[in-house]
């Protein structure tokens, strides 16, 4: 590996994690930039330390900190629910806070919730000194701003990416050399189901739009058909592999877009070694602070911003809920909002929530009623375009007995009736 300069110790992760202590709170770096090799090292200082509260969004791989048997030593406190925490949250053992993704950074930086030590993984330091944060730039920004301590695991494998994501290595308070691979999330294929709806996106988009889209087979499937378009222009939170042909080809160039035209513009990436290599010294590709990317004021500036997020379920009023099922927290409040109202103020902008109509097991997502506990990440009051496979509901403008007539037109044939039957009990007619 690359010789460090001398201006910051390099040490053992074991010699690292001592300089965390009992009653701190500790920043995570995010997703595939999580540094499990820090992490592994201060869960074996579990027995020494009581009530290290360790804070992120969504991470990859595995989280041993929230291991039962661990909890006196940790307390987990999310901003995002990943896979990894999950069954902990919702079994009373870690805890989530509901925040945008677009003021998270405020919460560090305003000492709402101060960070004592900060850990992340960046690129070997350039001939300037230079470190970056590679694929996750997102809120970490704002806990480096907030922490005390700064510890890093200087990886090869992690990309040098433009943008914000740059910290000097003399801002390191202690580096750990590491070798290990990037956390790699691969693609699904997408249903024929998936296909449907991608196609009905897909007709909305016009040429010079600026797309938002995160990972999955959804927006996998919009992607796909979004070949012949031109000028598309890409203002999003997350990169993904998706993306990727699209620039190539020149169908995503950017140079309709106001706020960094020509620039590819997002906070972090998630995907594939293919998307790590792609993003990698991209000047194209500038990853910058969440509070930027997710702001509405500056999403907004932007034409014709299409603006795809999922939900878990919908109300025949139009209420979404995308993070919980039912009590039980499933995800996080994440961007969607920010994104959802930046697009419905943009010039042309089309704020669309896409999902199945059924889920796997069949039932209906549109619903008379969501869930009892269930929470609402998007009001209906913002709410413009629902897309199933059957179809596209225009809500905007709306009122309640009409919205529940569109978004019944587009539920699965088999729950129509009984949507209708639930829908004239409540309204009295439709």
């Amino acid at each position: 590996m690359r010789h460090l300069p001398a201006a910051t110790p390099v040490i053992s992760p074991e010699e690292a994690v001592k300089h965390i202590y009992s009653n701190q709170r500790v920043f995570l770096h995010s997703v595939a930039m999580t540094p499990h090799t820090l992490i592994n090292a201060l869960c074996r200082r579990a027995d020494e330390l009581k009530n290290v509260e360790l804070i992120h969004i969504h991470t990859e791989g595995e989280a041993p900190y929230v291991d039962q048997k661990l909890s006196s030593a940790f307390k987990h406190n999310a901003c995002f629910v990943g896979a990894n925490v999950r069954s902990a949250v919702q079994e009373g053992n870690a805890d989530y806070i509901p925040v945008f993704l677009s003021e998270m950074p405020y919460l560090f930086r305003n000492g709402v919730l101060s960070i004592d030590v900060a850990m992340i993984s960046v690129s070997p330091p350039d001939q300037h000194g230079y470190c970056s944060l590679g694929s996750s730039v997102d809120i970490t920004l704002g806990a480096l701003e907030s922490a005390r301590l700064v510890i890093a695991e200087i990886n090869p494998n992690v990309p040098r990416t433009h943008g914000d994501g740059f910290i000097h290595f003399g801002e390191i308070d202690y580096a750990v050399e590491v070798d290990t691979q990037i956390h790699e999330v691969k693609a699904r294929p997408f249903s024929e189901v998936d296909e449907k709806i991608g196609r009905y996106i897909a007709e909305m988009v016009e040429d010079g739009a600026t797309l938002q889209m995160g990972i999955g087979s959804i927006p996998d499937a919009v992607l796909s058909q979004l070949s012949h378009h031109k000028r598309l222009g890409v203002h999003t939170e997350m990169f993904s592999d998706g993306l990727i042909d699209l620039v190539k080809s020149g169908v995503v160039t950017g140079e309709e877009k106001k706020v960094l035209p020509n620039l590819v513009t997002a906070c972090f990436s998630m995907g594939s070694k293919k998307l790590y290599d792609f993003i990698n010294d991209n000047p194209m590709v500038v990853l910058k602070d969440a509070a930027y990317t997710n702001d509405t004021a500056v999403i907004r500036q932007n034409p014709k911003v299409v603006a795809i997020n999922s939900a878990i379920e919908i109300d025949i009023t139009g209420q979404v809920c995308a993070d919980s099922i039912g009590s039980l927290q499933y995800s996080g409040v994440g961007g969607q909002m920010d994104f959802i109202r930046g697009a419905s103020l943009s010039p042309g902008g089309k704020p669309i929530i896409a999902m199945p109509s059924c889920t796997g097991n069949g039932k209906s997502k549109i619903v008379p009623f969501l869930q009892q506990g269930a929470s609402v990440t998007t009001t209906r009051a913002h709410v413009h375009y629902i897309v199933t496979e059957y179809g596209i509901a225009f809500l905007f403008g709306k009122n309640l007995r009409q919205r529940a007539k569109a978004l019944i037109e587009i539920a699965h044939p088999r729950h129509q009736e009984d949507l209708e039957r639930k829908a004239f009990e409540r309204f009295k007619k439709l």
